[in-house]
């Protein structure tokens, strides 16, 4: 019997109630590392290129990360089959930390890139892993919301602190620590890990490594996501030509996968309605939180001239309340069904956009947390609902992949969605600049910089806000846009997977 699929049992006898708080203690610590990863190098940028130069590659120290994230989740998932997550999740750990330090070690920015992909590769299983374990740590639905609470509490946690380490690492040691300051983390989860989280050894899989399937996936998200990523950076040739790669390589896929015995994505999962509306429901909901947590801070520091920190505090209601949406979700589903769950936080959520698509240029700061508190409940209590489902809904053989696919398609959503937010923002300073003779992108590009801000023309100011604000209204309205699509989505689910048991019964 796979490990992953004890039953409750057999857990108890590998596992006290305390060696499984540690487990927990110990995956919590990989989120909090990869939490304080995603903002802390944000901070430290301006450091790291007037270092090692090449400003015209900083785009790639964030993009890379990301890709090699998105590209191994899946195949972290599938190694920890194969294994054990608890090897899998080690290895993963143990080569970030190890990523880690190469960053911080890195004397020019070439190879900073490139331990900076590999690090981003060894947290697509860092992070990703951590979920499906918790399947086994916690059999019990409400127990496993519980610990989702805590994640994303973690999580919100060290988005914040990330900055503000980053600041002060930069201020007081060099850039280098910031990557440093994972090792000591990494290395006290895999010790945890290590010491107690007791598994039975699983039965080796006889089936053959699905390599052409795997090479196949790489390929298509290499592709597909650099092709998003380099839109407005390169010629539309360029672009067209990884937008063919990818569909090659999705064809080749999914043939593969038709006759593979142990595929890295079984194609059944796509015939399961409930998991593949849960799939679209985490697309929308996240391509829409993406608008604000991109979006807010600009709104703040472009249109009422706050500080960058200040502008920063625009996540912060968000942080809380994400914490308090998600603990609300075990409440309430003594009472609720999940699907009802779901659209009362789809609600809040289309709050927080509605009250961004109908804020005007002069609207007040504390208008902007109002929206942000709601968008944080609404958000935190969808993923962790959406998690759980994810979960439930698959077939046992198929939780584990089903976990991680939907960790996939958050990244693609997010990668999307902000090159698309991208687009609409650059068409209208483009359209607003054109129609100002007296404006420059240039000086645009300084408005949402509250020093830089200070040396523009004041009579062009409240102009260049309305052009700010024009492709603000329209992210926003793109964001509203896909909540009421995921309502809408959440309602038929509701009632076509209720009329699915009914005919089962």
């Amino acid at each position: 019997m796979h490990v992953f699929f004890m039953t409750l049992i057999e857990r108890k006898s590998f596992m006290s109630k305390s060696n499984i708080r540690l487990v927990t203690v110990a995956l919590l610590l990989a989120n909090v590392m990869s939490g304080i990863d995603s903002t802390i190098v944000n901070t430290a940028l301006p450091a790291i290129i007037a270092d090692l130069h090449g400003l015209q590659l900083m785009a790639w120290i964030v993009a890379v990360f990301l890709l090699g994230t998105a590209v191994s989740t899946l195949l972290w998932s599938k190694l920890g089959q194969r294994r054990s997550y608890k090897f899998a999740y080690q290895l993963a750990a143990l080569t970030f930390v190890i990523g880690s330090l190469l960053q911080g070690l890195s004397p020019n920015i070439w190879l900073l890139i490139i331990t900076r992909g590999i690090a981003g590769i060894d947290n697509g299983g860092m992070i990703s892993l951590p979920y499906i374990m918790f399947v086994d740590l916690y059999p019990n639905v409400r127990d496993r919301m519980k610990t989702l609470a805590l994640v994303s509490g973690f999580y919100s946690f060290a988005t914040i602190i990330g900055p503000l380490v980053g600041g002060f690492l930069v201020d007081a040691l060099s850039w280098h620590w910031i990557f440093y300051i994972n090792v000591p983390i990494g290395l006290l989860s895999i010790l945890l890990v290590q010491i107690y989280y007791k598994v039975p050894r699983s039965a080796p899989v006889a089936a053959p490594l699905d390599v052409r399937g795997s090479v196949a996936l790489v390929v298509l998200l290499i592709s597909l996501l650099g092709a998003i990523e380099m839109i407005g950076m390169v010629k539309l040739p360029v672009i067209l030509g990884l937008v063919v790669v990818a569909v090659l390589a999705m064809v080749l896929l999914l043939r593969t996968e038709k006759h593979a015995k142990d595929p890295v994505i079984p194609l059944r999962v796509f015939r399961n309605f409930p998991l593949v509306m849960d799939f679209l429901l985490f697309t929308l909901v996240w391509g829409a939180f993406v608008a604000f947590l991109t979006y807010a801070p600009m709104w703040a520091q472009g249109l009422l001239g706050t500080t960058a920190l200040v502008g920063g505090a625009t996540q912060i209601p968000a942080a809380f309340t994400n914490v308090a949406g998600s603990e609300s979700v075990p409440m309430m589903r003594r009472h609720y069904t999940p699907h009802q769950v779901l659209t009362f936080n789809i609600v809040l959520l289309t709050i927080s956009f509605v009250l961004m698509a109908v804020l005007n240029v002069h609207a007040p700061f504390w208008l902007l947390l109002v929206a942000g508190a709601f968008e944080g409940w609404g958000n935190g209590a969808c993923f962790n609902e959406l998690q759980v489902k994810v979960q439930v809904d698959a077939e046992e053989q198929d939780v584990s992949v089903a976990t991680s696919f939907s960790f996939l398609i958050r990244m693609l959503s997010q990668t999307f969605t902000v090159a698309i937010f991208g687009l609409l923002m650059n068409q209208q300073l483009a359209k607003g600049v054109a129609s100002h003779p007296g404006i420059t992108m240039g000086m645009m590009n300084k408005l949402s910089d509250s020093n830089s801000a200070a040396s523009l023309p004041k009579k062009l100011l409240p102009a260049m806000r309305e052009i700010l604000h024009s492709g603000l209204h329209n992210i926003m309205l793109l964001a509203l846009a896909l909540m009421l699509i995921s309502l809408v989505l959440n309602l038929y689910a509701g009632r076509k997977e209720a009329s699915l048991k009914t005919r089962a019964q």
